[in-house]
C-alpha cells in the first residue's frame, strides 16, 4: 500500500480565508473520495498568529481593527468585509463581521495542540473557527477556551490547566519557527507532501487535481518497485 499524502495546513484562528481555504480543501477531498483509487491523506494543522501584538480583549470591532492594521479608511475596509462575506458563502461559511471579537490568538494555538495530543485536533480547529467567524464568540480567553474544548468532549478542567500553565506554547513557536524556514509570511499555507507548497484558499478542484496528481505518481512508484 502506498503511504498516504500528508497535507500539513499553516493557519490562523483569526484568518478569514484559512476558513475558506480548509472549507475548500475539504470540499476537494470529498470529491478525490469517490474516486475508484481514492488518495489517502493525513492533514495535519500547524500554528500561525497573523497579529500576535493584538491585546486579548480589542477595543472596537473588525472594521476598526483593519482601519488601524492597514491604514485603510473605514469604507474601503467595510467593503473588503463584504468581499469576504461573500466569497465564504459560496464555501457554505456564514461571517458574522458584526459579531466578532477580535483578540490574540496565541492560547487558541495552545489549545489546538492540547487537543492535537488528544486526537481531537480538526474538531478543535473547526469548533474555533465557527465560534470565531459565525458565533461571535471570544477565542482569547482562557475560561471561553476550555467551554469550547468541552464542547467537543474534551475535559475542561484538563483544557483549562494546560493553557493556564502553558504547556503547550513551546509546540505553537515550533511551528512558527519552521513556518520561518519554510519561508511562510501568509496563510493559509498548505505543504503537501512536504515539498509542495500552496499558498492562499484554492478552489476545491485545485486541491483535487493536486491530490489525485501527487497519488497517481505514488501508485505508479510503488508499481515499479513491486515489479
Amino acid at each position: 500500500m502506498s503511504e498516504p499524502i500528508s497535507i500539513d495546513i499553516w493557519s490562523d484562528i483569526a484568518c478569514p480565508w484559512c476558513y475558506i481555504g480548509k472549507r475548500n480543501l475539504e470540499a476537494g477531498l470529498a470529491a478525490t473520495a469517490e474516486d475508484d483509487d481514492a488518495p489517502e491523506v493525513n492533514v495535519t494543522f500547524h500554528s500561525f498568529e497573523l497579529s500576535p501584538d493584538t491585546p486579548v480583549d480589542f477595543e472596537g470591532d473588525e472594521a476598526d481593527f483593519l482601519m488601524g492594521h492597514k491604514g485603510m479608511p473605514r469604507a474601503q475596509v467595510e467593503q473588503m468585509l463584504d468581499r469576504v462575506t461573500g466569497i465564504a458563502k459560496q464555501a457554505g461559511l456564514d461571517y458574522r463581521f458584526d459579531l466578532l471579537q477580535h483578540t490574540n490568538t496565541v492560547k487558541a494555538h495552545e489549545l489546538l495542540h492540547h487537543a492535537k495530543a488528544r486526537g481531537r485536533q480538526h474538531d478543535m480547529e473547526e469548533r474555533l473557527m465557527s465560534a470565531y467567524f459565525t458565533e461571535g464568540r471570544h477565542v482569547g480567553r482562557i475560561d471561553d477556551l476550555a467551554d469550547l474544548a468541552e464542547e467537543i468532549g474534551l475535559d475542561r478542567e484538563e483544557a483549562l490547566e494546560a493553557l493556564r500553565t502553558d504547556r503547550h506554547l513551546a509546540d505553537v513557536r515550533a511551528d512558527q519557527a519552521q513556518a520561518r524556514a519554510y519561508g511562510i509570511q501568509g496563510v493559509p499555507f498548505f505543504v503537501i507532501d512536504g515539498q509542495y507548497g500552496v499558498s492562499g484558499a484554492q478552489p476545491p478542484e485545485a486541491f483535487a487535481g493536486v491530490l489525485r496528481e501527487l497519488w497517481a505518481k505514488r501508485r505508479e512508484s510503488a508499481e515499479v518497485v513491486e515489479s
